[in-house]
């Protein structure tokens, strides 16, 4: 890998990768794939539950990727992830980029109501301000997410990965059909479909309160003995998957395929998930997914890395080379 150079004098030095305690087993994976160590750290939380980080060795003029998911322990993900971008930063690191598979608080992006916050946009600024020169996310709930930064960075999608897994499943289905569980996922849906070259429907829904529950209203397009791919960005409680589930089968869908980028499965969702006449549970490893919860789905769950995603972009954020050019963009 080569070192950025401006005049004959070195901008940013190797790839250091650090990786918070939320997805141990992705980072490990970014890192065989960039073929450089998880730096040493240590991550301690003292009985008053504060946290304390200590590098083992300096970064000083150092090209940082902090790699750390912010799902479940949020809170504790959250500050562990800003406390090591400081620690970083004091450290002198050249360039410290924000590695998130996925962000919390994505969901509150806009005053939508009276006398509620822009948490998403709060997110954004304590990044900023824990010393973060860029930041990588994926899939995040909302588009405008990222105008809530001042920072540059790389807005990924895991959904050609999915896509290429369902072109090769869809061989074998029946007249498959995409089907977004909701009118607000109709363009990333269709853009799923366009890659499959397959028709696409969408379930008309209608969120009644604050508390995350919403009732699905009825099927716009044809589902009819046709096998069914539902598409969404993430599966928190299942809810809406399990009423977009039975809903496609009233309609007479034949056998369904539930794909999602982000498997938060909060709660009891997979016990709801797991009674749902669903073929195949498709996902990817944004988030890392409890085996007690892998147990309940079985073989029906799928669970693709995005591993090689990641790791290729912060080899070509190091090198200064195009992201774009991985998706013919």
């Amino acid at each position: 890998m080569t070192n950025h150079t401006h005049h004959g004098v070195e901008v940013y030095g190797g790839i250091k990768l650090y990786a918070g305690t939320g997805s141990p087993e992705l980072s490990q994976k970014v890192a065989d794939y960039v073929k450089a160590p998880l730096c040493g750290r240590d991550i301690i939380q003292f009985p008053n539950e504060n946290l304390f980080i200590k590098l083992h060795s300096s970064v000083r003029g150092q090209d940082v990727y902090v790699i750390q998911t912010t799902s479940t322990p949020v809170h504790r993900n959250l500050m562990e992830l800003l406390i090591l971008v400081q620690t970083l930063k004091l450290d002198s690191a050249a360039r410290i980029t924000a590695v998130m598979p996925y962000l919390a608080y994505g969901r509150s992006d806009k005053k939508d109501q009276p006398r509620v916050p822009i948490t998403a946009r709060l997110i954004a600024d304590m990044i900023e301000v824990a010393g973060a020169d860029r930041y990588m996310v994926l899939d995040p709930h909302a588009g405008q997410v990222q105008g809530f930064f001042s920072i540059p960075g790389d807005v990924l999608t895991g959904f050609h990965l999915l896509s290429d897994h369902l072109r090769i499943l869809s061989k074998r289905m029946k007249d498959p059909v995409v089907v977004t569980v909701d009118l607000g996922f109709a363009k990333k849906g269709r853009n799923v479909a366009a890659e499959l070259n397959a028709p696409i429907a969408f379930i008309e829904k209608r969120r009644v309160a604050n508390d995350a529950k919403a009732q699905a209203l009825t099927v716009i397009g044809e589902v009819a003995n046709r096998d069914v791919i539902l598409v969404d960005d993430e599966i928190d409680t299942g809810g809406s998957i399990a009423q977009a589930v039975n809903l496609v089968k009233e309609y007479g869908a034949l056998d369904v395929y539930v794909i999602c980028i982000h498997p938060i499965f909060s709660a009891n969702a997979a016990d709801r998930l797991a009674m749902l006449p669903v073929k195949q549970f498709i996902t990817t490893d944004t988030v890392p997914i409890a085996p007690e919860k892998i147990s309940l789905l079985k073989d029906r769950l799928s669970i693709l890395s995005i591993a090689p995603l990641v790791g290729e972009v912060i080899l070509r954020a190091h090198e200064g080379r195009s992201v774009g050019e991985m998706f013919n963009e």
